[in-house]
């Protein structure tokens, strides 16, 4: 009995709430432009490949912030993949160990054309605090071809997508 009563009582009521306010063009973010910029370049999402070349795992800390609700990068087009076959950019993590030198090497060459090298952080961009050794060959530069670098460690998820799009963006020209 005492639910048929609310129940008479909310629609009795009706919605006491306000109406939805009208849009703000104004309030707009970058996000809208970046979209359609990736769109321009590429007419559908950018896929990225990230490989781990021997880091500490902060910048995957970072990427996978980039990947949360937060910074939304697939409402923007940025996708990552799992085979470098079907991506454009790879997003290459830490010095390049001994061991990674050789998978480094055939995931750029798997990747096709026109194709986009990331390295991101401090290690990736120059060696950091590893360097060149008897364990790593140094920064991804003395690996494979790099188009742009994010420096930090690790940098910020705003930094990486900057550099992201700064890879992406200088190509269209």
């Amino acid at each position: 009995m005492a639910t048929y009563l609310i129940l008479q009582k909310l629609f009795r009521t009706g919605i006491v709430s306000e109406p939805a306010p009208q849009a703000d063009p104004a309030l707009r973010t970058r996000e809208q432009e970046l979209h359609e910029e990736i769109l321009g370049v590429f007419g559908q999402a950018v896929a990225i490949r990230h490989v781990d070349a021997g880091s500490c795992n902060g910048c995957e800390l970072e990427i996978h912030a980039l990947n949360g609700p937060h910074y939304n990068i697939d409402g923007m087009g940025v996708k990552f993949a799992a085979s470098p076959r079907h991506v454009d950019v790879l997003l290459v993590t830490g010095p390049v160990s001994r061991n990674m030198e050789v998978a480094l090497k055939r995931a750029y060459d798997a990747t096709p054309e026109p194709k986009w090298v990331v390295a991101m952080g401090e290690c990736a961009c120059t060696g950091g605090i590893f360097g060149e050794s008897y364990a790593t060959c140094g920064k991804i530069s003395n690996v494979i071809p790099v188009d742009v670098e994010v420096p930090g460690c690790p940098p910020t998820p705003v930094a990486l997508l900057q550099g992201i799009l700064a890879a992406v963006s200088s190509k269209k020209a």
